[in-house]
Parts: C-alpha cells; structure tokens; sequence
C-alpha cells in the first residue's frame, strides 16, 4: 500500500480542502492515512502488544485512592481490573479519624463505565453539595469539550439531565443545596457566561457574560466555603466577582476592574481570627506578591501586603487553611512549598530529590491541622503526603505502586544545563538506568514550552519499557514554559517565541555534545503547542534528530491565528500576537511549521490528531503531513493517525492510553531497529 497523497488545491493554502469537516473526500482521506499506518506498522503488532502488556503489567489495576475526609463521609475511587474508568463512591467517616473504608457500608455515587457504555466519555464536574444530599455532574461524550449536566440526588439515586446546551462542563453548589452556577460556551467555545439555576425550575439566570473574546470566565468556590468567585480572565489580565455563598440571589462585588496586565486572583479564609480575602496579584511585579483585606472590604484600595514581591522567587499559588498560609513557590527552576502556621514562624519543606514536581493536592477540610502535598521524581513514584502544618512533619499516606519488580535506585536522575545561543542556560532533566549514562544511547527528548506551564519532572509506568531497553529520557525546560517563573515564560511568548525553538535545539546538541547520545538516536516530542515546537525545530534542524512524534499539534499556526471564527483563535492573540497586525504576521509566518516546510530529508515523523478536538483543529496535522510528504526528500517513515472518535486529549480511557503509548513505543523503537529488545 503505497502513502495516501492529499490532492492539491491553488491558492496560498494548497491543502486547504482538508479543512472541510465531515466532508465525505476528508473522510477518505483519513480513514485512508490510518489504515497507511496500520498497513507500514503491521509488523509490529506483536511488539505494540508485548509492550501493552508489560505496561499494563506494572500498573495496579484494582486499587483504591486515598480516600478525602468531608463531613460525615469518606469519599474515594475504586479502580477495577478491566474498567477503563474509576468508580466514585462514598462510606460514613470512621469516628477513630482514620481513613478506613467501610466496604459494607459504601455507597456508589458514579459509574462512568455504564455511562460510556464503550464509547468516548470524559467527567466534568464532580460536585456534592453542602449536605451531601445531591451530586452535579457533568458528561463530554464526543472529545469536543461540550458537556452535558446531571444532577442525581444521592439518597434515591434518581438523575435530573438539566435542559442546557453548550456548557463547559463546570458546576459550582451554593450553601442552600439547591442552587447551581454553571459555565456557557460561546460559538468560538470560549466559556463567557455564568447562569444560575435553582433546582425544580425549568430555566436559568445569567449573572455574568463577558463579551470580550480574549476572557475565559468561571466560578469557584473559595476555601474558605463561605464564599463564590466568578473570574474572567485572558492570558494577561484578570478580573474578580465575589458573592456570600449563602446569598446565591445576591449582588456580586467586583474585587478590581480590569486594568490591562494586573493578573489577581483571590481566595477567602481566615487570618488571627477574622474572616478576610487573600489576593495573589501582579501590581507590585512580575512574580506576584499577596495581599489581604477585610471580608466586608474586599476591593483594591483596601489591599494589605502580606507577601512582598521577590525577584528571584515566583509566587505561583497559595492554600489556605484555618491553622495555615501555604505559599506554592518556584526558585531556581524548583516548585517549593513554604508554610506560614497561624502565630508560628514560617518554614519550607525538605525533599529527597534534587529534582521533582511537588504540589498541593487536597487542603483537606478548611478547619483540617493537615494537608495532602503529591510529590514525585523521574525515577520516584508519586507519593501522596500528609503535612501536619504546625511544625512540618511529613508522613507519605500512599506511593503510586508499581507492579513486577522495581527498583527505583536502579535509576538515576540527573539535571544538567544547556547554554543557548544568547548564553541564557537552559535547564534540562534527565533519568536513565544506571549503567546507562556514560555511553550514546537511545534518548528520547520531550518539550513544550508556552502558555508558562511547567514540565516538573514526573514519574511514568509506561517509561519504565524504555528505560529498561537502554533509553535516556529527558525533558527540555525551554523559555515559554514556567519552569524558571514568570520571566521565563515571557522571553518565550510573542515576539521572543523563536527562543523556545532555540533552547530546545540547544538541549539537543548539549545531549549530543556531552555524550549521552547521537543524532541517529534521538527521538523527540512534543503535543499541542509542543508540536508546534516540534515542528519549527524539525524545519530547522532537521538532521539533529532521527525521529519525531507530534500529538495534537499545532503546526498550522499562521492560518488558525488569522480565523476569528475558529474556537479560542482571539484568546491566543495574548500568546502569539495578532497576526492581522502585520509585523505580528511576518513574525508568526517566519516560524509557523506548515508554512516552512521545505524540499529537504526530514527524520521519521508520526503525527497524531483528534478529529473532535476543539482546541488544535484535526486538519493541523493532516495538512501539515499532507505537505511534508509532498516536499520531503527522504524515504523516512511519515505516518498520520486521527482519533476519529477523540478530541484533544486523545481516546478516554486507561486501556486505550496505555495502547496509545505502545503504538509510540514501538514506532520509535522500529526506527532505532531496537525491535527486537
């Protein structure tokens, strides 16, 4: 079966057509790329199964999450053998403080695996109200982010679909139990409004509609539960309404009126005995700092620093609590979590790794003395702690575990620093078997690099089938992301977007150079706007590298940037800039991957598309592989897969994951010719 070759259309976009959704030609076209693949990948499929099966063997598929104390209940996850989606469930709190479940006293709350009934499904909200009497849920069943909304009330198990169309998926409880605020999409799916609904009726209240299309707006609940806050904000600026959660029909009140470039975003809690808001806002510098004012004077002019701005330290988050002030930090490209007890003297946590992701993942109860932190290293299994916070005390309540034999002192992680082309260092995490390092051996480099999301180091079951065939896994901290803070992230958005391309090169010849591989073994890869990554440096220096994967990317970033009418195209002009302005188009066109595709030898490429995906449009990819093949000069593997059934994340699912991932492997594995390891 020879490649599927994308008719060519005349105009400047020559393979425009494929952007026709639905079109019967497109759906060819498609469905005839995934069968190229399964055709040139057929002699794999015993490997994509070994390597399924040993994947799935580590994982341990009947287990039981930590369960979270809330009032009268334990609330927690079973996951079964054969299930691809956990079950929610609930059991009375044991009045010892402990968290034992009660397995002859649990109620099962959802099921997911009946509501998908084998096809796509993705949980929205999951939200139990006040008196733990009702449970709002919400439903995506195609991948394109659109939800549906349920409400079951818990005690007859009865389930009211409420009668609303385009939601988001969000789903917020007033303290009456009976009121809902949700989230409304607009035609580009950018969630604008927020309606209130009070259960019984048949219709819905708007309360805030924000016509702007750079603000995604929704609502929270504070920590503290006695407050809601519905923020609208782009990817520069911020703006905050807050109401009594015991007022659901009341007046909202606007913290401060949107001031371009001043980003806040408040919590509510409690500080020496008072109620009061806390606000992380960006006034006084790029980092962030924290302020406090009065619950009954919450707006700007009454703001009282508490925590002052610091260069070299980004202020990311907080976590409040009524015994504590948790500041979520990064220095030195490293999250840190610095606690502030009520009348005690402040402390940061100590950790066994020199590098790791670290987080908090559950404050718990607002009156509760502990937290629940998530951390985990390359070669570290994530680890659920508690945090007593008066004093520090640290005690891991569960490891992620890993099934079959592991050693994680087998592995070694590293971090090492590559120097860019205008001296900035680029930091870069590594993780290897021992014996690995010291030798060229198969690396697999990964990126992203935008929208100032950091790639801490995390730990991967399926990581394991590489490592264990000899592979180094690496993962570049270019500028884009929010590795090194705020700063970081700005030298690689808009007109400093080339940076990022750079940085990545430049881990890539640091790697090489330093001897942990070659370029005939370095796999590289990226997903949404890490395949847009992907792609400029694929353009650029394409024979650095022998493989490539590119999920979700977005490579046809020029002519998506120039249509209004597509979803979240006028958010992203924060990011990219406004190509309608014509030095922003010049910019944007100078590195935007399908634009510069060119006549030359590219490595092997697979690239993977969701055909619901609302975020990175199918067509991306297929465009974008429609040209390569038509210019490329080499004879390298170009496959294209689209998840007819999927959207931006990909099939739902574990199983399916897991599969997803071994198809990878594999690739990558037959390009090496290591498929006999």
């Amino acid at each position: 079966m020879s490649a599927p070759i994308a008719r060519v259309d005349n105009g400047q976009d020559p393979y425009k057509w494929l952007e026709r959704r639905d079109a019967p030609d497109v759906l060819d076209y498609l469905k005839a790329e995934n069968a190229y693949l399964e055709q040139q990948l057929a002699d794999q499929a015993e490997l994509r199964e070994t390597l399924f099966q040993e994947i799935k063997g580590r994982i341990r598929e009947t287990d039981l999450s930590l369960p979270s104390p809330w009032g009268p209940w334990l609330y927690y996850q079973r996951t079964t053998a054969g299930d691809e989606y956990p079950r929610h469930y609930r059991c009375p709190r044991p009045a010892d403080g402990s968290f034992s479940v009660d397995d002859n006293a649990e109620q099962l709350l959802l099921d997911p695996n009946v509501l998908a009934a084998g096809g796509f499904l993705s949980l929205g909200a999951f939200s139990v109200s006040q008196d733990h009497s009702k449970l709002a849920y919400s439903l995506d069943t195609q991948g394109d982010e659109i939800y549906r909304l349920f409400v079951k009330d818990l005690a007859s198990g009865e389930i009211t679909a409420l009668p609303f169309d385009d939601c988001d998926g969000s789903m917020v409880w007033a303290n009456d139990n009976q009121t809902l605020f949700f989230g409304e999409l607009d035609d580009t799916h950018r969630p604008y409004k927020i309606h209130r609904h009070r259960l019984g009726s048949e219709g819905r209240s708007e309360v805030y509609h924000d016509p702007d299309g750079r603000y995604f707006v929704h609502c929270y609940r504070a920590s503290s539960e006695r407050q809601l806050v519905i923020l609208s904000n782009s990817k520069t600026t911020s703006e905050a309404w807050v109401l009594p959660a015991d007022e659901p029909e009341g007046r909202w009140t606007c913290l401060a009126p949107r001031e371009e470039n001043h980003e806040y975003y408040p919590d509510h809690g409690r500080l020496d005995g008072q109620w009061c808001w806390f606000v992380r806002s960006n006034q006084t510098g790029i980092n962030f700092a924290l302020y406090q004012a009065a619950e009954s004077a919450p707006q700007r002019e009454h703001w009282q620093e508490l925590v002052a701005h610091r260069d070299e330290v980004m202020l990311e988050d907080i976590s409040l609590n009524a015994s504590a002030l948790t500041l979520s930090l990064r220095e030195a490209g490293l999250p840190i979590i610095e606690v502030r007890p009520q009348n005690d003297a402040a402390y940061r946590l100590q950790l066994p790794d020199a590098a790791y992701s670290l987080h908090v993942q559950n404050t718990l109860e607002f009156d509760s003395p502990v937290i629940r932190l998530r951390y985990e290293a390359l070669n570290r299994p994530a680890q659920i702690r508690q945090l007593q916070l008066a004093d520090g005390e640290q005690q891991v309540l569960k490891e992620t575990p890993v099934e079959g034999p592991f050693d994680a002192d087998a592995y070694e992680s590293r971090r090492i620093w590559a120097t860019a082309a205008d001296g900035t260092q680029v930091p870069i995490s590594l993780v290897g078997r021992r014996e690995t390092f010291g030798k060229a051996a198969p690396l697999y480099l990964y990126g992203y690099g935008a929208y100032g999301h950091s790639l801490d180091p995390w730990f991967s079951h399926a990581r394991l089938s590489l490592l264990d065939r000899g592979f180094i896994f690496a993962i570049a901290h270019v500028r884009g992301g929010g590795d090194l803070g705020e700063a970081w992230y700005r030298a690689g958005k808009l007109e400093h977007k080339t940076n990022t391309f750079g940085d990545f090169i430049a881990c890539a010849e640091t790697l090489i150079a330093d001897g942990h591989t070659t370029p005939q073994r370095l796999a590289i890869s990226g997903g949404s706007a890490g395949g847009l990554l992907i792609g400029a440096v694929l353009n650029q220096r394409p024979e650095l590298f022998a493989v490539a994967i590119a999920e979700v990317p977005f490579v046809d970033v020029l002519n998506t940037m120039l249509n209004e009418e597509l979803p979240l195209t006028v958010t992203e002009y924060d990011e990219w800039g406004n190509p309608n302005e014509p030095d922003v188009h010049a910019r944007i066109k100078a590195y935007a991957p399908y634009e510069n595709v060119q006549a030359q030898a590219y490595p092997a490429i697979l690239a993977v598309a969701g055909y619901n995906d609302s975020r990175v449009q199918y067509w991306e990819a297929a465009k974008w592989v429609a040209k390569l093949r038509a210019n490329k000069t080499d004879s390298n593997l170009l496959l294209l897969k689209t998840e007819l059934g999927a959207g931006h994340g990909g099939m739902s699912g574990r199983y399916q994951a897991l599969k997803d991932a071994a198809l990878e492997y594999a690739f990558v594995l037959k390009v090496f010719g290591l498929t006999d390891v």
